[in-house]
């Protein structure tokens, strides 16, 4: 055989292979969603992934101002032939999940958040221009009203998203915005909100860019204490809302699995 006719024969084998295992790779995310509960359409119609999570170090703000992430490093490459680090983590450090026992006494902890609602609509409320001119602006049911207006209705299972631009403060004093008597100045979801959508929506989770589901100056978490004992979950420090639409993407939530946790740093991606 000719040597064009071997190399030929070899190309078209390679390509072969590969449409197979592009297939089998196909069918097993398929598998993967349904074995979660989540709905077979979130496996398609999606070109492309956003990660929502920032990077965390023991310089990353904290609700309470003190550090919650310390990183020891118990063996060397150039030692030990390999890493580790011993971590120490709060669990409400960074881009983080909110479990219902956070703020209930017998509420899902976070490895009994149900897994198909880990994987959920992504609604996405903007109130951005509000929150630069108004560091306590707050989500409202008139919000929520403005959006389905626009989008149609809350999905069933939907993680509702505040859009404050509050992300891109992480570098600094900003975040938490804390004035002369330590009150904090950030945006955050009105109880009223919280209320509304759990009574008129299927909503499972709601999520901020902020430090906290409540806005800043709150003195007594009413969002908080609305939502979380409802067995519904929370995210905050979210990033990357500014690059995802306010409606469309599925929100796929890394959350934690320790035992009897009351939330934990997330890895959180969204499908574009």
């Amino acid at each position: 055989m000719c040597d064009i006719c071997v190399m030929n024969a070899v190309k078209d084998r390679m390509l072969s292979r590969r449409a197979l295992f592009k297939a089998g790779a196909a069918a097993t995310a398929t598998a993967a969603l349904a074995g979660t509960g989540a709905a077979p359409a979130m496996a398609a119609g999606h070109g492309g992934v956003v990660d929502m999570t920032h990077t965390y170090d023991h310089d990353f703000p904290t609700y309470f101002g003190a550090p919650g992430f310390t990183a020891e490093q118990m063996f060397k490459f150039d030692k030990d032939g390999f890493n580790l680090f011993q971590l120490a983590i709060n669990e409400h450090t960074g881009t983080h999940v909110d479990a219902p026992l956070h703020f209930s006494a017998d509420g899902q902890s976070v490895d009994e958040i149900p897994v198909g609602n880990l994987v959920c609509p992504l609604a996405v409320i903007d109130i951005a221009a509000r929150a630069a001119q108004d560091a306590d602006a707050q989500v409202t049911p008139d919000d929520v009203k403005a959006w389905t207006a626009t989008n149609g209705p809350i999905p069933d299972g939907a993680c509702v998203a505040m859009h404050s631009g509050w992300a891109g403060k992480t570098g600094g004093d900003g975040f938490r915005n804390a004035d002369g008597d330590g009150v904090m100045h950030f945006p955050g979801f009105h109880v009223e909100t919280a209320a509304m959508l759990i009574e008129e929506t299927g909503a499972v989770a709601m999520a901020v860019d902020t430090l906290s589901l409540d806005h800043g100056p709150s003195a007594d978490f009413a969002t908080h204490y609305a939502w979380l004992p409802s067995n519904r979950y929370g995210i905050e420090c979210l990033a990357g809302l500014d690059q995802v639409p306010a409606s469309g993407a599925t929100l796929v939530v890394g959350a934690p699995k320790h035992r009897g946790g009351s939330g934990g740093p997330a890895r959180v991606m969204a499908l574009v």
